[in-house]
Parts: C-alpha cells; structure tokens; sequence
C-alpha cells in the first residue's frame, strides 16, 4: 500500500518526514510501508546477523580484502536503478559493508548511493507481502547494482537461495533442511538452512 500520490525524487526520498516512526522503502517514487514481519523474521534477522558478525570478528575480516567489515540489520538503505530510473530505494533486511564505507554514512541518510560502492551482501527475509518483490525485482536491482551476494531467506517455502553475481547475473544455489549454506563471501559460516529458518531456535 502507498502513502503518496504524488511520485517522489530520491532525494525527496531523503528528506521525508511525516512524523511517524514508519519506516519506507521507496519504490518508483511512491513511499511503501514496510510491515512488520512476524516473531519468526525477527528471530531470522537477529540470529544471522549475529552468526556473520561472529564469522567477521573470528577471520579478523581476512578473508575480504583485508578491511574491516560490519554487519548492520535493517538499518541501511540501497539506491536502486529500478527500470532504468533511480527514484527507488530499499532496505535490506541485513546488509554487509565496509567499515570505512559505514563511517562515511555517520553525518547522512543511511543509505548507499548509486554512485558509491555497492554493498558485499544483502539478505532479505522473505514475507507473504514480500514474496514477488524478494524473489524477483530485488534479484534483479541487486545484480545491476553489482552486489555479490544476495540471500532470499524464505521461511514459507523453508528454504534459502543464495545468489552469487557472475558475469553481471546472478546463479543460485538452494539450500533446504540439513544443507550447510554456503557462501564464497563467508567460507566458514558453518549454519544448516534449517537452523537460519528457525532463527536459531531449533
């Protein structure tokens, strides 16, 4: 459901104050409410981004580029190229950047520009509401924006998808029960699909 008739500019985006603590993606210029997801996708979100925060701070962040890397759930928007035009952004459920990256965005909006380097990983968690948007124009605005890994955690179909960029296009690999997730990004994250699902629970 949108909240605006009128199509607004990124930068419009930016700048929106309705006096709410609602948060919105932008999307083609309208403002969308984001729901708020059930107990379990809040479990999910928690749970994974402790794991990968863990993941960084064991390999010292060796494993990427030598630099410091954080880990940051629902907090940092995307500026999308959706269609060509730029009046979209999104806000990944868990977002990895470059520490140096995350300081630059200390004294601004939270979120990354199309100009500035894109994020190392975007996790969404999928939601009937979400569904569509997770599994195909998110695929898509990721892959152009040249993220190299995207995760679809889908807890209704119980299984996670991760998206690897290849040449410009992501190819997906499906992990479902007792599978071990597997990630280029993070080699030693050590989770079974089952156990992201349940958000640590079971």
């Amino acid at each position: 459901m949108t909240t605006t008739t009128q199509k607004l500019t990124f930068e419009d985006y930016l700048n929106y104050e309705d006096g709410t603590d609602t948060r919105y993606e932008l999307v083609n210029g309208a403002l969308i409410p984001m729901s708020v997801g059930t107990g379990l996708h809040a479990f999910i979100i928690k749970f994974l981004a402790a794991q990968i925060a863990v993941v960084l701070a064991e390999a010292k962040n060796s494993d990427l580029e030598g630099e410091a890397v954080e880990v940051f759930a629902g907090a940092i928007g995307v500026q999308s190229p959706r269609g060509g035009r730029t009046n979209t952004s999104r806000i990944p459920d868990i977002t990895l950047i470059k520490l140096a990256q995350a300081k630059s965005l200390l004294t601004q909006e939270a979120v990354i520009r199309l100009e500035d380097p894109p994020p190392l990983l975007v996790v969404e968690i999928v939601s009937p509401s979400t569904k569509k948007e997770d599994y195909k124009a998110k695929r898509t605005e990721y892959a152009v924006l040249d993220i190299p890994e995207y995760w679809i955690v889908d807890p209704l179909r119980n299984i996670i998808t991760v998206c690897q960029l290849e040449d410009g296009i992501y190819t997906s690999r499906e992990f479902i029960g007792q599978d071990n997730v597997q990630s280029c990004l993070l080699p030693t994250l050590n989770l079974t699909a089952e156990k992201i699902l349940s958000g640590g629970l079971s």
